[in-house]
């Protein structure tokens, strides 16, 4: 059975294109580094807002039937960034730890990283993740982070994902 990846960019103006969407295609560029099992790729460009990204996560979860959600943007101090908290909205169980790392190891490139709220969470079966916005960024935070997440699909009942250990090793316990 092949996994569901969903990716979405939230982004006002990717979403009205009036720009490029680069952030997107950029996390599906690592994931095709990285994953090895077969998957299918699920996208979504959607504007900013608690609304739109709620009910974009709950479409891909329940729907969809997507193993693993990678966001990108929305995640800053600014008045429409509202990822974190349409996020905790739809989650069954938060892991912030994910966040945590992902702004550790962004701040050993920028110092506003601090001002980065991602986070993490499962919904039923479906593992959630809010990455950068800055495609620069998705690589470093997924290098950092992705080690965990087959593990953590397992432990939710999600698809199994495997990984390229020449890219990223997946850690699973003995």
């Amino acid at each position: 059975m092949r996994v569901r990846i969903g990716i979405v960019t939230v982004s006002d103006r990717a979403s009205r294109r009036e720009y490029e969407d680069l952030s997107g295609p950029a996390i599906e560029a690592w994931i095709r580094s990285a994953v090895i099992t077969p998957y299918d790729i699920v996208r979504r460009v959607i504007p900013d807002g608690m609304e739109s990204v709620r009910d974009t996560l709950i479409e891909l979860c329940d729907h969809v039937g997507c193993d693993l959600i990678l966001t990108t943007g929305g995640t800053g101090p600014s008045p429409r960034d509202e990822t974190p908290e349409a996020m905790k909205a739809v989650l069954h169980k938060e892991l912030p730890g994910f966040g945590e790392l992902m702004r550790r190891v962004s701040l050993e490139q920028t110092p506003t990283a601090i001002l980065s709220r991602q986070t993490a969470g499962s919904r039923g079966k479906s593992f959630i993740l809010n990455l950068p916005g800055k495609p620069a960024s998705i690589a470093l935070t997924l290098q950092a982070v992705f080690p965990a997440i087959p593990y953590c699909l397992d432990l939710i009942g999600a698809g199994r994902i495997e990984t390229d250990p020449v890219v990223v090793k997946a850690h699973r316990p003995a």
